[in-house]
Formats: structure tokens, C-alpha cells, sequence
């Protein structure tokens, strides 16, 4: 009888979810979390496997994230993957429940490339800075100040990127360099 590793194991050597999305202002292609769900349903169908996926609004130091947690089971084991995307509420062209929403697939996508072993180094979605005019009002990033330290703490301990202090912050090439040493 197999089990759940030997199980997994199979799905992630034959899994292939193409990247069957375009982004026509960046000029690339991309997969969604859909995509991946669609591929992964026959394999888990064959193998008696349930996938659940779900995610939970956190802050750290006043910067709100979403952590999406996919666990696979057979009923007896589960083995799970955890992603976590920034919020920003203050996207340019989107309400607040289209920037949660945007958050949530990004880290539930990024839960099943774990889960499933899908690389997307190769990826120009993993790359695209997605051009986005900054926010005036946004204070910059100070070194030395309390939100610096915060800051360089939840980045060494991988809760957050760059990206995501950026979302909150001006931060200048001085002060990206200090943040991530």
C-alpha cells in the first residue's frame, strides 16, 4: 500500500499546470492558483488524496499579510505548505476586498508551488516589479528608526520581502542594501 509521501511524490513528478494566463501589459504569460487546482484534481482523484487550501489575515508591526496554509491528506496523514502575501490596501485601482482578495491567491499560489514542487524562477510573474505608481503620502523608511528595526527583523525572519515593506513605505537603495545585510 502507498502512502502518503510515496503518494505525493507521484503527483509532484507527473503534475503540469501550464502557464495558461496572459499578462498583456507586462507581455507574459503566467499560471494562476486555478490553473493549478484544475491540473492537480485528476492526480488527487487517483490517489483518494484531499486538498484543502485556506488562509488567514496576520500583521506584524502594522504591515497586514495573508498566509495561506495547503495541506494534502489521505485521511490519516496530511503534509502542508505555508505562503504569505503582502496587503496593500492602497493599490492603485483596487477596493479593499479586491486587495485582500489579490493577496490571498498570490499566497494560496504560492502554497501549492511549494506543496507540489512547482519552480517559477523561470517565471516572469516571480520577477515583474508590476509597475505601479507609488503612493505620495507614503512616509519614507528612516534607518535606525523602530520601523527600520521591525522591518529588518521581519525580513531576516522571512515573514516579509522588500516588496512587502515597500508596500507600506519609501525605501531607498541605502536603506534596502541596510535592511537586507
Amino acid at each position: 500500500m502507498k502512502t502518503l509521501n510515496d503518494k505525493l511524490v507521484d503527483i509532484q513528478g507527473r503534475l503540469k499546470a501550464p502557464k495558461n494566463q496572459r499578462n498583456s501589459f507586462g507581455n507574459y504569460n503566467y499560471r494562476s492558483c486555478e490553473d493549478i487546482l484544475e491540473a492537480v484534481k485528476p492526480l488527487l482523484r487517483e490517489h483518494n488524496l484531499r486538498l484543502t487550501i485556506s488562509d488567514e489575515v496576520k500583521e506584524v508591526e502594522s504591515m497586514a499579510y495573508v498566509e495561506a496554509v495547503a495541506i494534502i491528506s489521505d485521511g490519516t496523514d496530511n503534509v502542508f505548505s505555508k505562503a504569505q502575501a503582502g496587503i496593500n490596501p492602497n493599490k492603485k485601482g483596487m477596493d479593499i476586498a479586491q486587495s485582500f482578495g489579490a493577496s490571498s491567491s498570490y499566497a494560496r499560489k504560492y502554497a501549492l508551488n511549494g506543496l507540489f514542487l512547482i519552480d517559477d524562477t523561470k517565471d516572469a510573474d516571480s520577477t515583474n516589479t508590476h509597475q505601479t505608481e507609488e503612493v505620495d503620502d507614503k512616509p519614507w523608511l528612516q534607518k535606525g528608526s523602530t520601523q527600520f528595526n521591525s522591518a529588518k527583523k521581519a525580513i531576516s525572519s522571512g515573514k516579509f520581502t522588500i516588496n512587502d515593506i515597500r508596500t507600506k513605505y519609501k525605501v531607498s537603495k541605502e536603506v534596502a542594501t541596510l535592511l537586507l545585510d
